[in-house]
């Protein structure tokens, strides 16, 4: 029998090191360097101040910008506003602070300058610079004047209609002399200027897509007749955008274009542009439309992917939203989805998908809480910031009366500070929320709900002919009274952290017989239960902040305050079910307890607190 056939894997000796790689490794890292350009990429982002940055124009310009940043190219910034009737007031400067919000800040374009400026689309308009190069379509032969009035142009749009074709022009004027067209021009009659469309537009190779074109313009409402001689120069003298965009990405040097599938049908029209120019085009490279879960088109006018509704309404942090967005499109071989907006340019590629992406918000807000936690762990402008913000909604929320039994020892900052360094930041969306998971750090009011013990866990059973083990039992409230007062013996000097995580650890681990757990509760069970205890006599059962940084936060005076208080809530469940022990009043006064395990506790719990 032939035994099955395994391909030998050739190795090539690196041309630096001289070391070999297989072929297939090879290959792959091939592979791999193809998802780049082999030179500095000059890329831009070209909006028109129509409206106001969006989820999918602010991926637009992050894409280009990390591609610029990936590379070590440059990354501009143009507005594209010849459409002077839809342009908004203000829209520019907005857009400008969106992006620096953002931290996508442009190395040439409005504010900045650069050596090919203006980088308005009005500006280049009045110098001439569109005017020259439609003139020089002209004098080649690839563009015409057009004379015909807007009354034919109905007409004729009309007639195709009705008699079931597709939209376009029927090239009148083609035939006119230059001569003759220029005398006209000369004498102040109204033109427009067109594209001499002689055959189909020309394919392309998209980064993404790969080769196409010609079905992609066969297919679109706008360009899908070949003899359509689109409009470059209007009749006030002002580019429309096909002409405009293709002249400025020339004379800016683009070197690559991102932008959504949109505009996949104009790039056929731009590239025979470029071709009558006679220019080189840049490469173009598409990304998917956005979507809701529902599969609908994620529509720019919807208030909630304006990016001022993130910022402001939802308090999402910057890198977040990049972070977010980066990952709508964009595929990567590392773990984590978690990344800061420097990491994202030292890793981004052009590993785009093809399909229609899916905007789920679930995944923003765990980006949100896992920045969060980098930035408290970090500290940092970005820490600072979010503490900023906490406590300006806690000063909305409560009084200085409400706060000061709380900032005996430290400021607000410095107390919502430790909070998020401790742990608080665990699930923080915005500051709001994070008052409210962290309630009982803001008032010394608590509203605990009525105690409730933990249930042991049913014990594992045992394969071997051997006696069931016993179940768990639950300990003694006696024992977490005895365990809790024993905790609040440390003096204000060492009330910290890591004496209390000491101190509950020697609890844990204290097995002498004279101290918890008792004799029908487990080590484990203990643990469980005084954890339980004391996260509702502090907190009323808030997860979050450990235990330990819980009560070093509250401060002795009121980590005691409560813990008193707690004993006192479930008296009446030891009076009801369980026997109260008999032996001496325990330390600041929190009732009786077994001497010897009082005792035991004490020795323990104060040595670790001067340790």
């Amino acid at each position: 029998m032939r035994p099955p056939y395994r391909p030998t894997l050739t190795r090539a000796p690196c041309s630096f090191c001289g070391a070999s790689f297989s072929t297939t490794a090879a290959r792959r890292a091939r592979k791999q360097a193809k998802l780049l350009p082999d030179s500095p990429a000059r890329t831009r982002f070209a909006p028109s101040p129509t409206g106001y940055l969006h989820l999918g124009s602010l991926r637009t310009a992050l894409f280009n910008y990390l591609l610029a940043k990936r590379t070590g190219g440059q990354f501009l910034l143009r507005i594209e506003d010849t459409d002077q009737k839809r342009t908004i007031a203000g829209a520019e400067q907005r857009l400008c602070e969106d992006l620096q919000w953002a931290g996508i800040q442009w190395d040439e374009g409005p504010v900045v300058g650069g050596p090919y400026g203006p980088y308005r689309q009005s500006e280049r308009t009045s110098q001439g610079i569109y005017t020259k190069e439609i003139n020089q379509l002209i004098t080649t032969g690839h563009a015409y004047r057009c004379f015909c009035s807007q009354e034919r142009l109905d007409a004729l749009a009309k007639h195709r209609i009705d008699m079931g074709l597709p939209p376009g022009y029927d090239g009148t004027c083609k035939g006119i002399s230059p001569e003759e067209s220029e005398e006209r021009a000369h004498n102040g009659e109204a033109n427009v200027v067109r594209l001499r469309v002689t055959g189909p537009f020309p394919m392309f190779t998209d980064f993404v897509f790969g080769k196409t074109g010609q079905g992609q313009a066969a297919s679109a409402g706008r360009l899908n007749s070949q003899l359509s001689d689109p409009i470059l120069l209007k009749s006030d003298g002002y580019p429309t955008y096909h002409l405009a965009n293709v002249v400025d990405d020339h004379h800016m040097k683009i070197s690559h274009v991102i932008r959504g599938t949109e505009w996949m049908s104009s790039t056929p029209l731009h590239i025979a542009l470029y071709n009558a120019f006679g220019w080189e085009p840049p490469a173009f490279g598409h990304v998917p439309l956005l979507t809701e879960k529902s599969g609908q088109k994620l529509s720019k006018r919807n208030v909630d992917i304006d990016i001022s509704h993130f910022r402001d309404e939802k308090e999402i942090f910057p890198e977040v939203l990049d972070n977010f967005t980066a990952l709508l499109g964009w595929s990567h071989s590392r773990k984590s989805d978690v990344f800061s907006l420097k990491e994202l340019e030292q890793v981004f590629d052009l590993k785009l998908t093809k399909g229609n992406t899916i905007v789920s918000f679930e995944k923003l807000w765990f980006l949100q809480s896992a920045h969060a936690q980098r930035y408290a762990a970090e500290g940092g402008p970005e820490a600072e910031s979010m503490v900023n913000r906490i406590g300006k909604a806690v000063k909305e929320q409560y009084t200085d009366e409400q706060l000061a039994p709380l900032l005996k020892h430290h400021t607000l900052h410095e107390h919502i500070a430790s909070i998020i360094r401790e742990g608080g930041a665990r699930s923080y969306t915005n500051a709001t929320k994070f008052i409210e998971d962290n309630k009982s750090f803001f008032t010394a009011s608590l509203n605990r709900p009525p105690y409730t013990p933990v249930t042991p866990s049913p014990p594992k059973k045992i394969v071997q002919p051997e006696p069931e083990p016993e179940t768990p039992q639950t300990t003694p409230l006696t024992i977490l009274h005895t365990a809790a007062a024993a905790l609040c013996l440390v003096p204000d000097t060492h009330w910290t952290t890591e004496t209390h995580r000491q101190n509950i650890s020697y609890l844990n681990n204290a097995t002498d017989g004279t101290s918890p757990p008792a004799p029908s509760t487990s080590e484990k069970q203990f643990r469980k239960d005084l954890y339980h205890y004391l996260r509702w006599a502090l907190s009323g059962g808030a997860p979050g902040v450990s235990i330990p940084a819980t009560m070093a936060i509250l401060g002795r005076e009121e980590s005691v305050r409560r813990i008193q208080e707690a004993r006192g809530m479930t008296l009446s469940m030891v009076q009801q079910g369980q026997e109260e022990g008999k032996g001496v009043e325990g330390g600041d006064g929190f009732g009786k307890a077994e001497a010897g395990s009082w005792d035991a506790l004490k020795r323990e719990v104060m040595a670790g607190g001067r340790s």
